[in-house]
Order: C-alpha cells, then sequence, then structure tokens
C-alpha cells in the first residue's frame, strides 16, 4: 500500500510540474499579442537605417 501511495504522489508532483511548466511556455493568443508579434517581425526584417555619420565609410579608413 505505501508503494502505491508513493506512486501517487509522484504522479501528483509531475503533473503539477508539467502544468506550471506548460503554463509558463504558452503562445499568448489575443489579438494584441498578434499584432506585437507582428510588428516584431516587421521590425527584423526591415532594412537597416543608414544615416552616415554613425558608419565609418570604407574608403576613409586610413591604411
Amino acid at each position: 500500500m505505501s508503494a502505491l501511495i508513493f506512486l501517487l504522489l509522484a504522479l501528483l508532483v509531475s503533473a503539477v510540474g508539467c502544468a506550471v511548466l506548460w503554463y509558463q511556455h504558452r503562445s499568448p493568443n489575443t489579438l494584441d499579442s498578434g499584432i506585437r508579434a507582428f510588428q516584431r517581425e516587421r521590425d527584423a526584417l526591415a532594412p537597416p537605417d543608414d544615416d552616415g555619420p554613425d558608419r565609418p565609410d570604407r574608403r576613409d579608413r586610413g591604411g
């Protein structure tokens, strides 16, 4: 009987752990989260801003 209780307790602890992991890693499904995900992907695919003064030109290396 004691082995069965131990097995059920281990199963319960495992189920609680799985539920916690699922809850932490579930994907959001609200409209706002979908819009934010789209904006992140759009920003990642956007070309970089070439303002000029921040990046030195290759010809100006002086070497």
